[in-house]
């Protein structure tokens, strides 16, 4: 079945990273339509494309204005946000959550991980920035860190023996943007004091935190 197609916006008031950011989008996810581009915030609100699916917005517009009123006025709109950040604060991360924002990226990130955040959103799923997850959750160091729910897909799969290519195949997704999964997926658990460094630690972990059943794990038993 063919995914919904997401109308995306992006508010930036980096000129050159909001036109890198509308061309890329525009080339590499076909499900999502990049209708809007704007440098401000009161650009965006009377922008005849206006509401939208989706905004992907610069927490650091330099307009003194709250995020939580912008988060709250897109929100009665109808319109999810995803956050972009150049830094990473937790209590700012904290904040922006709990006024509404469904995802937290800093500009560093991945672009493919960049298009999966508005995916998660546009489908009411949250989505934060593996540095920025890590960072919320730096004292449950020693336990299982928290993945998302394609992330668990993913060290599900590659931990069942499917090569990179293969669970990138099953879950719709580039090859690229399933590495950048198994990325983030390692150095959560590197923060969190385990190693799942090689496939095989990978898989015993998966088993052991229940993302991954011993009989499904091919030529093990």
């Amino acid at each position: 079945m063919t995914p919904p197609r997401i109308r995306l916006a992006i508010v930036d008031d980096h000129r050159m990273l909001l036109g890198a950011l509308t061309e890329w989008i525009r080339n590499a996810a076909t499900d999502i339509d990049m209708v809007a581009a704007v440098a401000s915030w009161p650009e965006l609100l009377p922008h005849p494309e206006f509401p939208v699916d989706v905004v992907l917005l610069d927490l650091d517009l330099k307009d003194n204005l709250p995020i939580s009123l912008k988060i709250s006025t897109l929100k009665t709109a109808g319109v999810v946000t995803v956050l972009m950040s150049t830094y990473s604060e937790p209590n700012v991360v904290r904040a922006a959550l709990a006024a509404g924002a469904l995802g937290y990226l800093v500009k560093s990130e991945d672009a493919g991980m960049i298009v999966e955040a508005i995916r998660s959103a546009a489908q009411g799923e949250s989505y934060i920035s593996a540095e920025l997850d890590l960072a919320l959750n730096a004292s449950d160091v020693g336990g299982a860190p928290k993945l998302s729910a394609q992330e668990r897909r993913v060290m599900a799969l590659y931990g069942a023996g499917d090569p990179v290519k293969a669970v990138a195949f099953q879950l719709d997704i580039s090859e690229e943007t399933a590495k950048s999964y198994l990325k983030r997926i390692r150095e959560k658990y590197r923060i969190a004091g385990i190693d799942v460094g090689t496939k095989v630690a990978l898989r015993k972990r998966a088993i052991q935190d229940g993302i991954l059943l011993q009989t499904d794990s091919p030529g093990t038993y």
